[in-house]
């Protein structure tokens, strides 16, 4: 499938039935609360699953949207066909489990980050960890993304190129 940049691929109280797998290309999931504020929960790139794993393994509605933030190719897979798959080519089912846990393990370490850094620790660890996308992505989505502000992630900014 191919989306253009801006293309909300499902949005929160829909029906979530695939996870999709990303040939090129940028996408984010990201929660909007009570208050209507977006909270980037991942960013997902070439090589990488994306989708609301919440939704897509318990059979529920979403609670993320998924946004496409660069002209993107994905395949999708159903959770039926997925396995499908598995049974009929049994590699699929450890090709996935690999990628799955390299996600996990990401998003592990994200939580631990999020709860032992500062907001310009955090957001230096996101340069590292994320060099290969940072400059597509719009200050709104890092800050939404790291749980500050956008004046945060400026003034985090000024300090480390002004010094």
């Amino acid at each position: 499938m191919e989306f253009k940049k801006g293309t909300h691929i499902f949005k929160a109280h829909s029906v979530v039935d695939d996870m999709y797998y990303i040939h090129d290309g940028c996408l984010r999931t990201y929660y909007l609360d009570g208050s209507g504020k977006e909270h980037t929960v991942q960013f997902g790139i070439k090589d990488w699953w994306i989708t609301d794993f919440t939704a897509y393994f318990s059979n529920s509605k979403a609670i993320m949207n998924l946004e496409v933030i660069e002209d993107a190719t994905v395949y999708a897979i159903s959770s039926a066909d997925k396995e499908y798959l598995y049974s009929a080519i049994p590699q699929t089912e450890t090709f996935i489990r690999k990628k799955l846990e390299v996600a996990f393990a990401a998003f592990q370490k994200r939580i631990l980050v999020s709860l032992s850094q500062s907001a310009k620790e955090r957001y230096l660890i996101f340069l590292i960890t994320h060099q290969h996308i940072v400059k597509k992505l719009k200050n709104y989505h890092i800050s939404s993304y790291l749980g500050i502000t956008t004046e945060s992630l400026s003034r985090i900014k000024k300090e480390l190129y002004n010094s």
